[in-house]
Parts: C-alpha cells; structure tokens; sequence
C-alpha cells in the first residue's frame, strides 16, 4: 500500500514531512533570487544579506519545529524530517553557478496528490537540488508503491526573469516552472496561482502529468507573489479563510464560488529580524489544517483564532517565532503524506 496518500488539504492527516533549518542561509545573488525574493533590491544585487541566518534565529527555530513534531505526534500523526545538506557548496550549471538555501520548507517543492509524489521544478536556483535532502524518504516511498514524479529540470536562465518588471511579471514563459506551494488540493480540483512562483507552462505541465481525472485551475491576478497559503485556506468542504487584501469577487475562483468565506480578521504583526521579511503579515494564515475543522494556529494571532473558533475550527497553538524572518509558517514547513480520505468532487 502507498504511504502517499493525500486528496485535500484537510482530510485526517496521518504522516508528514516536518522541515529543518540545519545550515540555513541566505544564497549568493543572482538574477533568480533578486527577482522572486528581492525585487527592492534589483538596482544593487550585492546589498543582498547572503549568508547564514542568525544563530539565534536558526537555534529558536529549530526548537519550535520539535515543538510541532510533539503536538503532531500526540495527535497519533507519523514525523518524518528530511536529511542534512551542506548549501554552502555552490552548484554549477552551464548557465549559472550559486549555492544552497534551507530546507525549512517542505511544502515549497513537492507536492503530494492522491498517490502521486511530484517534485516541482522550482524557481529558485539556490533550490535546484532541493530534493536531494529528502532522497531516502522519498525512495521509501517508492518502494510502498507511491508514483514518484520529477518535473523536467528547469535551466533557469537569465532570459526567464525580469526582476525589474511589476509584481505578477517577473517569471516569463519560457519552460514550465513553479513552486509546489502554489497548489491547493480540493480533491478532483487543484487551485494553482499563477505568479512571480510559478507560470502559466508549469500548470499546463501539471495539468499533463495527472491526467484527466484531475482539473487545474491556473489562477491569474489572484496573488502575484510567491505561494497560495497564505491568500486561501481551506479548512473542511464548504469553508474556506480567505485575505481581504487579495481575494475578491472578481478574482475568487470559480468553482469555489459556492463555498462558505471566512475573512480573516487583521492581523498581528510578529516582526522579522534584518532589514527584508520573507514574508508579510499575512503568514499568520499561514496555518497546518491536521483535519476538517482542526488546525495548528500561531498564538499570536489571537484575532484569527477567535474568529476561527467562532465559525466552529478548534485550534492548536503553536509558535513560529522567525515566520516572518524566514518565509514560512505551519502550512510551508510541512509537507503532508499521508491523509485519511477518498479522492470526490467539492465543487
């Protein structure tokens, strides 16, 4: 029987991949990490921070991750963690040479649809070889019968990016690529929002590689930026949290219509170490749902928590500290495996 077996984002969960901030840092500048990461900065790639997180920051983190491998644990769900890597070591290709990132976030290369393991063709270089810290897990599943899939590796070259064009166009067209955590799973729908992270050709390769029994929906002018957990949640059939700040009636999209909305209430500031967050406030929805209508919430976000549990959600808390800092909240530092459910329609 495959251990991957995962249809939404909200069935039962029974495994996952809990990331880890063991050599963590931030890669050398190139085109590729100006455009999707520091786009400010694009007139003057060398004020790039480039280097190791804080040890405090590296260390803090690394304690709240066993923390969330507790609560997981105790709530009887498998944990697994992805291997060490050395990302100071530079990778070369014939187009450009850079070294590593972080494998904090599971979730941002490897997407897990019904039996299916996909690793996605990311749009970072400093990511090119991301897979390779989580090689023995994913052979193991392999061997349990999962469809192991790897996207046709991208070249990334300087033609792919305009780090100086407007938010939403700074990825052109050029070969298929995106990050994983640009899909949503609502069973036999998969949301995927066309951005900075990842082109309309990457849809169209994921439409192929699973087959009719799957509908893509490529989102346009939904979020420009990188990733959808943090602009649309879902949290049991018929629910979702959606961002003000983002979602619409015009952009909401269409076979979604007829869900129930949340709007999630303004939210808490955490902060950010350094002088560039990775992420916005909006991370703080960025939550792990673990079962319909149960979900692992920042602590901190006490507005959303409440209004959560106003509409019926029970909430875990739990802390990131360093989400901001680093680009990531409970939803990206996972990567669900396995999840209690039948493959429907929720349309």
């Amino acid at each position: 029987m495959s251990l991957v077996d995962v249809h939404t984002e909200w069935d039962p969960l029974e495994e996952i991949v809990v990331g880890t901030m063991a050599g963590a840092r931030v890669p050398v500048p190139d085109r590729s990490l100006v455009a999707v990461e520091y786009p400010e900065k694009a007139d003057d790639p060398q004020r790039i921070p480039s280097g190791p997180y804080p040890g405090h920051v590296v260390e803090q983190t690394e304690a709240e991750l066993e923390e969330l491998v507790e609560i997981l644990t105790g709530l009887g769900v498998k944990v697994r963690r992805p291997g060490g890597r050395d990302h100071k070591s530079m990778v070369s290709t014939p187009d450009w040479s850079t070294d590593g990132f972080y494998d904090y976030c599971p979730r941002d290369g490897f997407l897990t649809v019904g039996t299916s393991l996909i690793e996605s063709p990311m749009v970072l270089r400093s990511r090119w070889l991301e897979g390779f810290a989580y090689k023995d897990l994913f052979v193991e599943y392999l061997e349990s019968g999962a469809r192991w899939l790897s996207a046709p590796k991208p070249r990334l070259t300087d033609d792919l990016y305009e780090p100086t064009a407007p938010p939403g166009e700074r990825l052109r067209d050029l070969e298929p690529v995106f990050d994983a955590a640009n899909v949503l799973r609502f069973g036999t729908d998969l949301l995927y929002q066309v951005s900075d992270s990842g082109n309309k050709m990457g849809a169209r390769w994921l439409q192929a590689a699973l087959g009719d029994r799957y509908t893509v929906h490529a989102c346009e002018g939904l979020y420009t930026s990188t990733h959808i957990d943090s602009t649309i949640v879902p949290l049991r059939p018929g629910l979702v949290l959606v961002n003000p700040a983002r979602v619409n009636e015009d952009n909401m999209p269409d076979f979604l219509r007829g869900w129930d909305r949340i709007v999630c209430p303004e939210l808490v500031d955490t902060g950010f170490v350094g002088d560039h967050p990775k992420s916005s406030v909006w991370i703080g929805m960025n939550f792990l749902v673990v079962a319909p209508g149960k979900a692992v919430v920042d602590k901190r976000q006490v507005g959303l928590i409440r209004e959560l549990e106003r509409h019926g959600v029970e909430v875990i808390p739990a802390q990131l500290t360093h989400s901001r800092t680093l680009g990531g909240g409970f939803h990206c530092v996972t990567l669900d495996v396995r999840r209690k459910g039948e493959l429907a329609t929720f349309r």
